[in-house]
């Protein structure tokens, strides 16, 4: 099947045949639908906390800080801006006059609300020789706006990371998504020493772009809040690439006989937040984030589920060293409690058959792994994953973040199920990767490989199927510890589209 060259290619990537044969075997037969047993609602996996326990939680968590646990942040940042600007790339490949628009297209909105967007004034210098201030001349000027904010003659947003387009504007500058997630991480990434810890993944051809941006703008922020900024940057690894197949599932190659592989989703980014050394991890999407007179609510919350991580991280971690001195039925019972109220989950059928030795092998197995927190928001309409309860291969109930894609909507149990879920996550998680003996796991090691799955994309213009890997916060933590809390609306604010920027969310403040 594979030839010399096809080989060179493999050993470039660090893929064995074995790999690739599997990928390919993946694609003939497919993945199951994980078995949904029911949603996660409030009350039953995911929980709510009072404003008194916000501020409890959030008072722990800034004693944890004080005590010295190392914390960081982890940014997915690796995506372009290019579904951000689709329309507008359709636009500037057959432009049209103004007049001849749909009304209250994207476009016109586009034209018609400028002056609201955070590089307006950076497309003002790029055609200087008109006044965009007249809404006159910015619709006699449409399409050399447009291609004005795309080309690499203008800000060149049509080639960049969403990551340094120009989110928020600001009293006589404006801030990039980038600049905003270091502004952000000051106030719960902050460690003792003074050190606000970032991390982003990103793209090999953006690196320096990034790199020059931390440079120019990441002085003013160390100097004016007096701390220092401890960022770093991460490729995908190219052994986390995943072969293409055409329609009859043979490997697809390209114009020169080349076999096509495609990133394997953010999924492969669990061996990047393998590499980060912090005892505990925010996660967080690039694209989501506030200007800072908004940021009030969604450091509270993240204080709070931080305050919550170290609780449970404590007290499993003692649970933990109490076992390692010996199990004894008091001692079990009080872990079975723990597993019942704190993480509300019940142990699987035939626990209580097990002797004292086998239960307590059991709940050391079951405690020592890896943790997470993660917010869930009510589900208004939003993309995003769902919060459900699932049964693992030891019939034991878990919690686990699932998208549409993993779940067989043709059953009308499993379509019910997906139809009753309140929540929906908005990829805000705090993590503990290290065990109670202080040393870090091997996360890769507590991934589900069959919740993977298969898209449908083209390569010019050519019909081929790509093999996503199990979703960084899906598959990829399937099998961490895991408990859901609410958090407000107010603390999801993506931006997918160019007029998300036009939401008030994401304006400047009167």
């Amino acid at each position: 099947m594979f030839t010399k060259e096809d080989l060179r290619q493999f050993k470039s990537k660090n893929i064995s045949v074995k790999e690739a044969e599997s990928q390919i075997d993946r694609f003939k037969n497919g993945f199951a639908p994980v078995k949904v047993v029911r949603p996660a609602v409030i009350k039953d996996g995911i929980k709510r906390i009072n404003d008194a326990e916000l501020q409890k939680y959030s008072k722990a968590y800034a004693k944890s800080l004080q005590s010295g646990v190392k914390v960081s942040k982890f940014v997915p940042a690796s995506g372009a801006a290019t579904r951000m600007f689709k329309e507008l790339f359709v636009y500037n490949e057959n432009p049209e006059p103004f007049k001849n628009l749909i009304h209250n297209s994207l476009i016109v909105n586009v034209i018609q609300l400028l002056p609201r967007f955070a590089f307006y004034t950076m497309v003002k210098d790029v055609i200087s020789s008109y006044n965009l201030d007249n809404l006159h001349v910015r619709k006699s000027r449409a399409p050399e706006i447009i291609n004005a904010i795309l080309s690499p003659d203008g800000l060149n947003y049509g080639a960049l990371p969403k990551g340094l387009v120009h989110f928020h504007k600001y009293p006589g500058k404006s801030r990039t998504a980038m600049e905003e997630h270091l502004i952000e991480g000051l106030h719960y990434a902050k460690n003792s020493d003074a050190m606000v810890k970032i991390h982003f993944t990103v793209s090999p051809e953006h690196k320096t772009l990034f790199t020059e941006k931390l440079y120019s703008e990441g002085p003013v922020i160390e100097n004016f809040n007096e701390v220092g900024l401890d960022v770093s940057f991460s490729f995908q690894k190219p052994h986390t690439d995943t072969i293409a197949v055409d329609q009859s599932n043979n490997p697809f190659r390209d114009e020169n006989g080349e076999l096509v592989f495609r990133p394997g989703g953010h999924g492969a980014l669990i061996e990047n937040l393998n590499e980060i050394d912090a005892d505990i991890i925010f996660i967080k999407n690039i694209d989501n984030v506030v200007p800072e007179h908004l940021l009030e609510i969604t450091v509270k919350y993240k204080n709070a589920i931080g305050g919550i991580l170290i609780g449970l991280r404590d007290e499993i971690h003692s649970l933990l060293e109490k076992l390692d001195n010996g199990e004894n039925n008091e001692l079990l019972t009080e872990i079975e409690k723990f597993i019942n109220k704190e993480l509300n989950t019940k142990l699987p059928v035939g626990f209580d058959k097990k002797t004292p030795g086998e239960k307590a092998d059991y709940l050391r197995k079951f405690l020592n792994r890896p943790i997470r927190v993660c917010g869930m928001v009510k589900n208004e309409g939003e993309p995003g994953g769902g919060p459900f309860w699932v049964l693992d291969g030891n019939k034991q109930e878990s919690l686990q973040i699932l998208e549409s894609s993993q779940i067989n909507l043709k059953d009308k149990f499993q379509e019910a199920q997906f139809k009753a879920s309140t929540h929906f996550n908005p990829v805000d998680l705090v993590c503990c990767p290290k065990n109670y003996k202080g040393k870090k796991f091997d996360l890769t090691k507590y991934c589900d490989p069959e919740t993977g799955f298969i898209s449908e994309k083209s390569v010019n213009g050519k019909p081929i199927k790509a093999l996503e890997l199990p979703g960084l916060w899906n598959g990829a933590m399937a099998n961490w510890i895991t408990v859901f809390v609410e958090v407000p609306i107010e603390t999801f604010n993506p931006v997918k589209t160019i007029l998300d920027l036009l939401r008030p969310q994401h304006q400047p403040a009167n």
